[in-house]
């Protein structure tokens, strides 16, 4: 790995003292703000001074913000930062499937854009280690190789996700730190400190030639965080002090009152929970990359004498990355190999495990399921789930811990203890940076579009007008200058399916049809033609899957059979040789049938055979 070099920031115009804009004596009331008007019909958004005149400021180079993920979604977040003929990217991650991507493993951005441009891109900027930042790398990487920037941790958890895919050797991966600046052509990209769920996390000031972009990451303000320092308030409202010509702030928690509770809150509750697991073994699900929940149930193990082993391919992996490169400090033989927990009496063991969300192939689930090859659970386990359902996931969290139940097992879970605290800042700290950087405009970032019309709402609160609000979507070119900033246009994005080893293979239309065999089954027709006259010489014969019980239908069956049989003999007659005007019509007299009879519609597939 190549350490950064530091490049000197470029400077900066002086701004303004920041805070409302005053209106000329010419202009209108400004409009009410019970509503943000955060996507004004124009698609531009301007200073109040330039908002309908000919601003008198002179234009600086403008620098065009693409996002092609994070948008009006949870995750796949990357976003591609341009100026003249210089671009680079922050944050290439993944997203997983919706419950109707049937077979679907994981969801990651369309490219395309990237790769016609590749000659401008100068880099990837990471802000952390989370999957939905770095998942798609590989896949990126296999296409167009770029300099990678990234704090020690980030760069560690990437080198794991590379060497999987084969792509260690030829990629060049740079370790960065809070408060350095690196080059990219004519924009400089500066790293601070932030608090997140997953240590070394950072947000970016980025210097361009149109003036100062803020961009917080995943971010929250924890004054009592597990590792490391504070978030670098400072140097935001310096920033602001000197002048922020747009903002781009994380919204997932942009509907949630007050202030996110401090990590070490988590501590204390485990503290409580271990001392009343006394004599049962104790096991706990939480996300695989929150080093700094691992690090405290690490610590009160410790204090109760236990040893801990963990589960889940990914848990393994992030604790081995941690430990190697000291994020996770424990004192030797504290951990030992899951295939040792029963050398150990139950009430010395702490299983820290994956599946804290109900996915169906975790190792929490299978446990649940008693599938699990290594560990079986008794009531003399006592196991805690330190992680809330993310939306879509409860039917699966409730399913696990209902499972759980049955086995005889006390379960801890969701709001019953503080056991869970999220790394995204809520309504006050959002506020807060808001109020230190006074960017002149504002794009609320990463998450649904609810979360977004809230985070303008809270720009609004704080004294930016609507009109230099701006909910983007994914695709959009955004050009922000220093007197305005509107969409100009549009490239492609979207997401693309990863299926096994197949990349892009599955799109929609595979999709429909998983949908359609899924929900009405399939009918196979067999039959064989005599090739010179048509005749049909055998069948036709029906095979149903997921459709109806054969045995049971059979009367049905053989009027589908004989409608099939005079649908071909209705193609002789009429001279008909074409095998796909053939199959039409054999699928569209079943369909209507099976319909009429059934009110279902399962996939029909014509197969024609030749003699």
């Amino acid at each position: 790995m190549l350490a950064a070099e530091p490049a000197k920031p470029v400077k900066k115009e002086p701004a303004p003292k920041r805070g409302r804009p005053a209106k000329p004596a010419a202009e209108k009331a400004p409009a009410k703000r019970g509503r943000p008007a955060a996507k004004p019909a124009s698609g531009t958004a301007k200073t109040a001074a330039g908002n309908g005149k000919k601003s008198r400021a002179a234009r600086k180079t403008p620098v065009r913000i693409i996002p092609l993920g994070g948008l009006h979604e949870v995750g796949k977040n990357i976003t591609v930062y341009e100026c003249g003929q210089d671009a680079f990217l922050v944050d290439c991650g993944m997203g997983f499937p919706d419950a109707d991507m049937l077979g679907v493993d994981l969801v990651i951005p369309d490219f395309t854009y990237l790769e016609k441009n590749a000659d401008k891109i100068r880099g990837i900027v990471i802000t952390h280690g989370h999957e939905d930042h770095i998942g798609s790398i590989p896949y990126l990487l296999r296409k167009i190789n770029v300099p990678i920037y990234g704090t020690k941790l980030a760069i560690g958890l990437i080198e794991g996700k590379l060497k999987e895919h084969g792509l260690l050797g030829k990629a060049d991966l740079r370790v960065i730190t809070p408060k350095q600046t690196v080059k990219m052509g004519c924009m400089s990209v500066e790293f601070i400190r932030v608090n997140h769920s997953i240590p070394d996390s950072v947000g970016v000031a980025i210097h361009t030639p149109a003036g100062v972009i803020v961009y917080t990451g995943d971010f929250k303000v924890d004054f009592s965080p597990i590792e490391g320092d504070i978030i670098d308030l400072a140097r935001f409202a310096e920033l602001g002090s000197k002048g922020v010509l747009c903002l781009l702030s994380d919204s997932t928690n942009a509907e949630r009152p007050g202030s996110t509770m401090s990590e070490s809150k988590v501590g204390q509750s485990f503290n409580t929970l271990f001392n009343r697991a006394e004599g049962k073994r104790i096991i706990v699900a939480t996300f695989s990359s929150n080093i700094h929940r691992i690090q405290q149930i690490a610590d009160n193990a410790m204090k109760y004498g236990r040893k801990v082993a963990v589960s889940g391919r990914s848990m393994i992996n992030v604790v081995g990355k941690a430990m190697e490169l000291g994020y996770l400090k424990v004192p030797d033989g504290l951990f030992i190999d899951i295939d040792a927990i029963n050398r150990y009496p139950a009430d010395k063991i702490v299983l820290i495990t994956t599946g804290s969300q109900g996915e169906p192939l975790s190792a929490l689930s299978r446990m649940a399921s008693s599938d699990h090859r290594k560990v079986s659970v008794t009531p003399n386990d006592f196991i805690i789930i330190s992680a809330t359902p993310i939306p879509g996931n409860e039917k699966h969290v409730t399913r696990v811990v209902n499972d759980l139940l049955k086995l005889g097992a006390e379960v801890i879970y969701e709001k019953m203890y503080e056991v869970h605290v999220s790394g995204h800042a809520c309504q006050d700290e959002l506020k807060l940076i808001l109020s230190l950087t006074k960017p002149k405009f504002f794009i609320p970032v990463h998450g649904e579009y609810k979360h977004l019309v809230a985070h303008a709402h809270l720009a609004q609160s704080v004294g930016i007008p609507p009109s230099n609000i701006l909910i983007g979507d994914i695709g959009q070119v955004i050009q922000v200058d220093n007197v305005e900033m509107k969409v100009i246009g549009n490239v492609e994005a979207g997401g693309v399916f990863v299926d096994g080893l197949g990349v892009g293979d599955v799109g929609s239309i595979v999709i429909r049809d998983r949908k359609r065999l899924a929900q009405d089954g399939l009918i196979i027709i067999v039959a064989t033609i005599e090739k010179e006259t048509g005749a049909c010489m055998a069948g036709p014969d029906i095979v149903s899957r997921g459709f109806v019980y054969v045995r049971e239908s059979e009367e049905l069956m053989e009027e589908a059979r004989l409608l099939v049989k005079k649908a071909l003999d209705q193609c002789l007659d009429s001279g008909i040789r074409d095998w796909t005007t053939m199959k039409n019509s054999i699928k569209d007299a079943l369909s209507s049938f099976i319909y009429r009879k059934t009110k279902r519609s399962p996939m029909i597939l014509p197969i024609m055979m030749e003699i």
